[in-house]
């Protein structure tokens, strides 16, 4: 960002409680360690503070949510607008009765773990979702054969505009790894429902699940998680397999031995080295199989890899 937009942003920012930062840097902000600035990285106080600011702010000025960057490819010459990270209130986790209420920058897992301690079963796939609240609705996340629209109640969503609407499961058009929510629209609070059991039994599961996935996915690691997904009829890692792409490399970003879905990002990569390798990685697919892979994990910011 040049230093006539940094004095041009500075004029047009909203008064806030919480805290404004120009030209943040975000990579450390993101699982694969990638990626250029914000030209504003804004971590609103609490729900009023972002819906004010939402509202006062210059609606041509793009906004972006970021929960904690698992899922998503940061594109080396950074954001353009507002990136919106919630933190500190909008982490917190209750119980209501059957119904986690998390905030929409909680820790999918952690809903997974509260469900447990409170011997509500529903939510422990979860446990196997990286990634926030928010992002696990905007993209129906799902593991272990359930997805976030068997189990979601209704999420509270702040639009570009500041206003804030509850929003029930079946209004949010659930899809496979999709939903209707706008690329600007946040996700600040949300109810999971739960069944009553055992917490013992609940907790046998999360091992069970945990299990699976050490054993599958190459955990600690800079990467995104699965990077496609799955075509109809077809497993991506399947497919990616067959068509000889097993430990392929672009730069300092190769295709996992371990889980042929799963992209890592060595020390010194940059988004450039993963997203063209998950275009190569396609393309490979369609000339062998005919199928095109669609990417499941999202890729924002300035410019493109090809």
């Amino acid at each position: 960002m040049i230093q006539t937009e940094t004095s041009r942003l500075q004029k047009v920012i909203p008064p806030t409680r919480g805290k404004v930062t120009l030209e943040a840097p975000l990579s450390r902000l993101t699982w694969f360690g990638v990626g250029g600035p914000a030209d504003v990285l804004f971590r609103p106080a609490d729900i009023d503070d972002l819906r004010s600011f939402l509202e006062n702010l210059d609606q041509n000025i793009s906004v972006w949510p970021l929960g904690v960057g698992s899922n998503v490819i940061i594109r080396d010459s950074g954001i353009e607008g507002v990136v919106v990270l919630l933190r500190g209130p909008f982490t917190k986790i209750d119980v209501e009765e059957n119904l986690i209420v998390a905030g929409g920058g909680a820790l999918s897992a952690n809903i997974a773990i509260k469900a447990a301690d409170t011997g509500l079963k529903g939510p422990e796939f979860l446990s196997g979702v990286p990634g926030s609240v928010g992002g696990a609705i905007r993209m129906n996340a799902g593991a272990y054969g359930t997805e976030v629209k068997d189990i979601l109640s209704w999420a509270e969503v702040i639009t570009r505009t500041g206003t804030v609407k509850r929003i029930s499961a079946a209004e949010l058009g659930f899809s496979y790894r999709n939903s209707n929510l706008q690329p600007d629209d946040i996700v600040v609070k949300a109810a999971f429902k739960g069944t009553k059991d055992n917490p013992n039994n609940i907790r046998a599961r999360l091992q069970d699940f945990q299990k699976q996935r050490e054993a599958s996915q190459p955990l600690r690691t800079r990467t995104g998680g699965s990077t496609f997904q799955n075509p109809a009829k077809n497993k991506a890692w399947e497919l990616i397999d067959a068509a000889g792409c097993r430990g392929q490399r672009v730069g300092k970003a190769y295709v996992s031995d371990k889980h042929c879905n799963f992209i890592i990002a060595e020390e010194g990569a940059n988004a450039s080295d993963i997203e063209t390798l998950g275009e190569a990685v396609r393309q490979k697919v369609k000339e062998q199989f005919g199928v095109i892979l669609e990417w499941e994990i999202k890729r924002i910011g300035r410019g493109t890899a090809c």
